[in-house]
């Protein structure tokens, strides 16, 4: 095509995939490439600035391993990642979170009631939620939840060699009304990797590496979608600054304090706690498949 323009650049694309044999991927990638194209005429972007951008990318990729995506960390730090799970959370349900790199599967079994604490450092905090039927409201029964969080050095298991393999995680099952229970530590805020390309745009943009606390949880029951999310403790100073856009009015948990002749009887750790714990309050809405 020898009159491509400015002006005429994006059509040209367009025409050009006109033959794709799948239309979601023309879609896409026409609509991927007019936001792009606006991006540069917007901008004016300098050839210095072009090639400083596919310079980060090349970075990116050599030190993108299994156990770090630098490519994901953009789209996270971007808001990209936040958005996708924004626009396909369904109506009612518990807003979607990115699954985030350190979830580790095939985590052990956690009777409800049971211990993810094991008398290890950090405020100890019993946990009790329901898991919800979005539409009815009603209890989903034998809801399994595969949860996850850091320690109170504020790593998770496999950042850190110190703690044994699968570390505060868990697959635990609600009880036939969806209730749930279970005894662990305060997760702690964190920071994301800031030593690559990632962390210079944030460098450039004044803004903070900070995460908020958070537990996370991935719920599924027959019938159901399933759904990966995270939750906030509601004191955290970091709600309003998280890196990655993760927070969600109804993620963020309420805390109090309650007396340990007042936790679920059923906690395996029951007898151990302190006289006075931490005590979050979960409710997890699933949408029906």
């Amino acid at each position: 095509m020898r009159d491509v323009t400015p002006e005429t650049i994006t059509d040209a694309f367009a025409a050009y995939a006109a033959d794709a044999a799948d239309p979601r991927a023309r879609e896409v990638f026409c609509s991927l490439a007019r936001h792009l194209h606006a991006f540069v005429k917007e901008t004016r972007l300098t050839h210095a600035e072009w090639l400083a951008g596919l310079a980060a990318l090349v970075r990116a990729g050599e030190i993108t391993t299994p156990e770090r995506n630098e490519f994901i960390l953009f789209s996270d730090l971007l808001g990209v990642s936040a958005l996708v799970d924004m626009v396909n959370t369904p109506p009612g349900a518990t807003s979607c979170s990115n699954l985030g790199p350190f979830h580790q599967r095939g985590a052990p079994a956690l009777p409800d009631g049971g211990d993810l604490w094991k008398g290890q450092p950090g405020e100890v905090m019993v946990v009790t939620g329901r898991v919800l039927d979005a539409a009815t409201g009603e209890g989903v029964a034998g809801a399994a939840l595969d949860l996850w969080q850091n320690a109170d050095n504020g790593l998770y298991a496999v950042q850190d060699a110190g703690q044994p393999a699968k570390n505060y995680h868990g697959t635990l099952h609600a009880a036939p009304d969806g209730r749930f229970a279970f005894s662990t530590t305060r997760p702690q805020p964190y920071s994301v990797p800031e030593d690559g390309p990632a962390g210079d745009m944030l460098r450039a943009l004044g803004r903070k590496a900070g995460r908020p606390a958070h537990l996370h949880v991935i719920a599924e029951a027959a019938g159901y979608r399933p759904l990966v999310t995270e939750l906030f403790p509601e004191d955290d100073p970091c709600l309003d600054s998280d890196a990655v856009f993760g927070v969600r009015e109804d993620l963020v948990v309420p805390l109090g304090h309650v007396a340990k002749a007042d936790t679920p009887r059923h906690l395996v750790a029951r007898d151990s706690l302190p006289e006075r714990v931490l005590h979050a309050q979960l409710v997890i809405r699933m949408a029906r498949a």
